[in-house]
């Protein structure tokens, strides 16, 4: 009986891990999904021939179900725009090659901006100007609303980031 026992025990622990072994790709939509994570510092000096170069990291994280991010041409798939007059900065994903029927991906992507002239500027919406010592003040503060597209067109959700403090001197 003892055997028995043994035996029984040792074909459902068997079981038990093949089923564990077995694991289903991630069922993701085919649109693509990101958050915010964060960004790389909470203040920057913006971008002038006199300011010191500096380099601001942008963190989201992403879900894709069909694992299409990227191309192998020049097209431009992250968009990050200018909370404060709605101005869009592009940016190219790598090609993320399609990993067969379960293709659904995640991971985080970083977008790093230096802050060359008019890359990241203080502005004055009254005036139209940006990029001027001081202007509006000794700070401003901005967000960006970021989205991502895929090989498909499939355009990701929409997501702010945090408050980013501008140094304008």
């Amino acid at each position: 009986m003892k055997t028995t026992t043994s035996l029984y025990f040792g074909v459902l622990l068997l079981g038990g891990l093949f089923f564990a072994t077995c694991t289903q790709p991630p069922d993701y939509p085919k649109e693509p999904f990101i958050s915010f994570i964060g960004f790389s510092q909470s203040a920057i000096a913006q971008g002038t021939p006199n300011a010191p170069l500096d380099t601001l990291a942008v963190n989201f994280s992403f879900t894709d179900g069909d694992g299409d991010l990227g191309s192998e041409n020049d097209t431009l798939d992250v968009f990050l725009t200018d909370s404060r007059d709605g101005f869009v900065t592009n940016f190219k994903l790598p090609f993320i090659p399609e990993q067969g029927g379960g293709s659904g991906i995640s991971g985080d992507i970083t977008v790093k901006i230096i802050n060359k002239p008019f890359n990241i500027c203080c502005a004055n919406l009254a005036t139209g100007e940006a990029c001027k010592p001081n202007v509006p003040g000794p700070t401003d503060t901005l967000s960006y609303f970021i989205q991502i597209r895929d090989r498909a067109g499939n355009f990701s959700n929409k997501t702010r980031t945090s408050t980013l403090t501008l140094i304008c001197n």
